[in-house]
């Protein structure tokens, strides 16, 4: 098959997944063009059948704001044409779903009637997606797709909370190349960031408040008063500089380290011995998952999707938002017991491989066969 994917190019998870599916997709002999305002970060190299169509939008004095849609749109119409593509797989609801639809609606003009699938990750239905000022685009654009995907049943249902939504939702779950971790976690060198004495404790995110990062800066306070620890802060945004103020006023600061933006994070897991995720929401958590296959065990809030990858006592824990208390007691009961800690370890690398890309792309090529019938 021929598919266009059409992204978001940043660290978030939908992009991130995007284009880890693309890899795949292409990995298993089909033509995969990537469409975006910029290369995604994760798409290291393009050749074979791997393409990358930037999407340029001019820029006029007569806009207040530039019509990213309309660029989009009419690039997907011309790469359709061009290419011979077959299907148009959009992550995230705004404003690729809308734009799809509108390059769909243009080309039939031209006789191409092209199936649409979109994939629902998150703030694009429970944030961004439920706004008054967008919410009857969304409802409308996801109702006008042939298939429409969630990347949990949690996301599914609120899907359906929220909009008046007439299409079937397929739950497929985000997915996670065992492979590449497995072989990065055989040259794990963890003496270059800890003593052996130390324990590890890691966040990974884009360090936005619903990311509620100064309840991982308190739950590592409550460790650190415990037990030798170190703290791997990955990731940037708005809470970085109170994170880091936090971390001097509690006296923590020789023993944390703000890595920002990094390609190196499965690195930065395969040295941990835990991940904290206390977020206010996750459609799915795949922070989570990228711990697990590394073993490292998580302890999260017990919101959105993430029971659906964190299992309560065999992989990690779950906690109420923002019970600090709770998941610092959690925290300091497992890192103390190295027989239970090497436990949870190999119960969260066995329950990730659940998630292996070989697993989940076969759901998607099952879906787009389906869409294209």
């Amino acid at each position: 098959m021929k598919i266009a994917i059409v992204c978001y190019p940043t660290y978030g998870g939908s992009g991130v997944v995007a284009t880890e599916l693309g890899i795949s997709l292409a990995d298993r002999g089909h033509e995969v063009h990537f469409v975006s305002y910029k290369q995604p970060v994760r798409l290291q190299s393009l050749a074979g059948n791997l393409h990358f169509h930037e999407v340029h939008v001019p820029k006029y004095p007569l806009f207040h704001f530039q019509p990213y849609e309309l660029a989009l749109s009419s690039m997907l119409v011309e790469m359709v044409k061009l290419h011979q593509i077959d299907l148009l797989h959009v992550h995230y609801a705004i404003p690729h779903a809308y734009a799809a639809y509108m390059a769909k609606q243009m080309l039939k003009e031209s006789g191409i009637d092209i199936p649409v699938i979109t994939t629902l990750h998150g703030s694009d239905i429970t944030l961004v997606g439920n706004h008054p000022f967008y919410k009857p685009a969304v409802t409308f654009s996801i109702n006008n797709s042939e298939l429409v995907t969630a990347v949990s049943k949690d996301l599914r249902k609120d899907t359906f909370s929220f909009f008046k939504v007439h299409k079937e939702i397929h739950v497929v779950p985000n997915f996670i190349n065992v492979a590449r971790y497995d072989k990065i976690r055989i040259n794990c060198e963890r003496d270059t960031v800890a003593k052996s004495n130390e324990v590890i404790v890691t966040h990974v995110s884009n360090f936005r408040p619903v990311k509620r990062v100064m309840d991982v800066v308190e739950t590592f306070a409550r460790i650190h008063a415990k037990m030798p620890a170190k703290l791997m802060m990955v990731g940037d945004g708005p809470d970085r500089m109170a994170a880091e103020s936090r971390c001097r006023e509690l006296n923590i600061w020789d023993d944390v380290v703000f890595y920002g933006k990094t390609n190196e994070v499965s690195k930065i897991l395969c040295f941990s011995d835990l991940m904290l995720l206390p977020s206010q929401t996750e459609s799915f958590g795949l922070a989570a998952l990228e711990a697990m296959v590394a073993a490292t065990p998580v302890i999260s809030s017990n919101t959105g999707g993430l029971p659906e990858v964190n299992v309560h006592g065999e992989t990690g824990y779950l906690t109420n938002v923002g019970d600090v208390e709770a998941m610092a007691s959690f925290a300091i009961s497992l890192l103390s017991d190295k027989e239970q800690l090497t436990a949870f370890k190999q119960q969260a690398y066995a329950h990730a491989c659940q998630f292996d890309v070989d697993k989940i792309v076969p759901q998607y090529e099952a879906l787009y066969q389906k869409a294209l019938q």
